[in-house]
């Protein structure tokens, strides 16, 4: 009875009037779920050599061989938090 029940179930999902339906939707939460996944690691990505530069200016700064004046600046230079495409 199950498998009849299954097989019943799958037949009406595979139908021809729902496939176009049912594709474009699917593909619609696969391209949204593709995007986002890409705007994550693009944040990701980013944040991660922001901080990577700021501890390097701060090693160089350590070593001696950068004033805290021209790390400061280095730091500041950039184009801050709020340009975004």
């Amino acid at each position: 009875m199950l498998d009849q029940l299954t097989r019943t179930a799958t037949i009406a999902i595979i139908d021809s009037s729902n496939l176009i339906p049912t594709l474009a939707i699917g593909g619609t939460f696969l391209v949204g779920g593709i995007a986002v996944l890409g705007g994550v690691y693009n944040s990701i990505s980013t944040r991660r050599q922001v901080e990577k530069s700021r501890r390097e200016i701060a090693a160089y700064i350590a070593e001696g061989s950068m004033t805290p004046e021209e790390g400061e600046r280095l730091l500041n230079a950039g184009p801050g938090e709020k340009s975004k495409c």
